[in-house]
């Protein structure tokens, strides 16, 4: 008998329960902040989107007491990353009343979960019913309290955490993803909330609620949870919704929560109907020499809209499951199609579909294009002239931001690692950490180099913040705050 086939499974059924297209929108976009020396981490992925810095004080090694200035439990679960104002950090997270469902490394298990049920003889019926208990935790299921906690950026001690809504979900996870996925955005002087179908919460610094914005709930592919985050452009707060009923981008007042604009996000392709239309990806504020946009992949498309969210550009043909999400690095745009897509260069000025025919590798707004190079949940990481770019499966690729070419492609452990995390890199290294808790660290160059492996053992899903000479890192259950023992006091 060939092997199950579980996303082909639930489309013929048209089935609420899961399809392995997991992904959490752990990107963000350049925010527009209040003081460079106030906002030290406005946004996940930090002020650029792209979490490379140059600071030889960071550290490079760490493990059970070397170079761990703070250990702090966070309460729940939670993949949204750190965001940190002057001397304070902020985290969401989401806990559950009784019993929850508990994250599972890897991408594949429910496949082999599915096909496992298959050799046992199971009807189809049996066979989603015993998925679906296990995998998805559906609304109806658990009651939580969702939570922006703050920290203390010198001690990791608690400074308050409120509570900005009880009840059941919007929507169901699948347990590879969190209720909380999203990650905050900050302009120095408020903490900008979001969580999909919920709502929109602003706290100013010492953590009182500035205003609030409830948003309508969407149905999600297969119930399987959201995670795209906010970004903020001067005085707009902007959210991506790609959902399965109404898409559509819109834009918000960021000091009052009054609605600016929202547009349909009409990426629908007649010639090649879509298996599903929701999404997970940040948009990204791309402003470049010409104008500033808002870059943002959805399922089949990526596209980029002006400030009043008229479209300017569009590019078809890219993954119908996104996950990772654009940034820029010098004049140009980064696009990581999806798993089995191109990773694509763009240069600012583009009009119309500027998707690459058949034999295309570059035209006129497409610098070049790497084929096959696209990964399914991490974005890469820009760093020394080069991109980082690690799958979910542990294969990373090495590509030259001027031509595109490839210098390598490997296996960053023979034995195998799961990666949703995205990439960061500083003093000559790029640092990739695994669900199973380690982190590699890859010496940078055009040659493979593992150089050390930090060994901490708690799941990472949540990407890190990088501040000072500090590295910021989540793990499930606790934040930890890394640096060099010299400055540890």
């Amino acid at each position: 008998m060939p092997a199950f086939n579980f996303q082909a499974f639930f489309q013929r059924f048209r089935l609420s329960a899961l399809r392995t297209t997991l992904t959490f929108g752990f990107v963000g976009a350049i925010a527009t902040i209040a003081s460079a020396d106030e906002v030290l981490w406005p946004q996940f992925r930090g002020p650029a989107a792209n979490p490379a810095v140059e600071n030889p004080a960071l550290p490079t090694t760490w493990g059970d007491e070397q170079n761990i200035e703070w250990s702090q439990a966070i309460p729940g679960r939670g993949w949204s990353s750190p965001i940190v104002v002057g001397k304070q950090i902020y985290v969401t997270t989401a806990i559950t009343e009784g019993a929850s469902k508990s994250p599972q490394t890897g991408t594949d298990f429910s496949n082999e979960y599915v096909a496992e049920l298959t050799k046992q003889g199971l009807s189809q019926e049996e066979i989603i019913k015993k998925v679906t208990e296990r995998d998805i935790e559906l609304p109806n299921e658990v009651t939580l309290s969702y939570r922006l906690i703050c920290l203390d950026l010198d001690s990791g001690k608690e400074l308050w955490q409120k509570e900005f809504f009880h009840g059941p979900p919007p929507g169901g996870r699948h347990r590879k993803n969190s209720f909380t996925s999203e990650t905050p955005v900050t302009d120095g002087k408020h903490i900008y909330v979001y969580i999909t179908g919920l709502g929109l919460f602003a706290y100013d610094l010492a953590g009182e609620l500035v205003w609030k914005r409830e948003l309508e709930a969407f149905p999600i592919y297969l119930d399987f949870g959201t995670g795209s985050s906010p970004v903020l452009c001067d005085n707009q707060l902007i959210i991506v919704n790609d959902n399965e009923k109404e898409s559509f981008i819109a834009s918000f007042d960021k000091q009052t929560g009054e609605p600016i604009w929202k547009t349909k996000r009409g990426i629908e392709n007649p010639e090649r109907p879509l298996p599903a239309h929701s999404g997970w990806v940040t948009p990204f504020i791309w402003r470049n020499a010409q104008r500033t946009e808002i870059v943002a992949m959805g399922p089949g498309a990526v596209v980029s809209y002006d400030l009043q969210g008229n479209e300017l550009w569009r590019m078809t043909g890219v993954t119908p499951a996104p996950a990772a999400s654009s940034f820029a690095v010098g004049e140009n745009l980064i696009i990581n199609g999806g798993r089995g897509q191109p990773i694509y260069a763009v240069r600012p000025g583009a009009t119309g579909d500027i998707k690459l025919g058949p034999e295309q590798d570059n035209s006129e707004f497409v610098v070049w294009a790497r084929p096959r190079a696209g990964t399914y949940i991490p974005t890469p990481v820009a760093y020394d002239g080069a991109l980082y770019v690690i799958a979910d499966n542990g294969i990373l690729t090495r590509i030259d931001l001027a031509s595109g070419a490839e210098s390598y492609k490997k296996r960053i452990k023979a034995s195998g690692a799961d990666f949703t995390t995205s990439p960061w890199a500083y003093g000559g290294n790029v640092f990739f950490a695994s669900e199973q808790g380690d982190v590699f660290v890859v010496k940078a160059g055009a040659e493979f180099e593992v150089t050390h492996v930090n060994s901490g053992g708690e799941l990472y899903m949540a990407s890190p913040a990088i501040i000072d000479d500090r590295l910021l890192l989540r793990t499930e259950n606790r934040l930890m705050s890394i640096r060099n023992q010299s400055k540890i006091n």
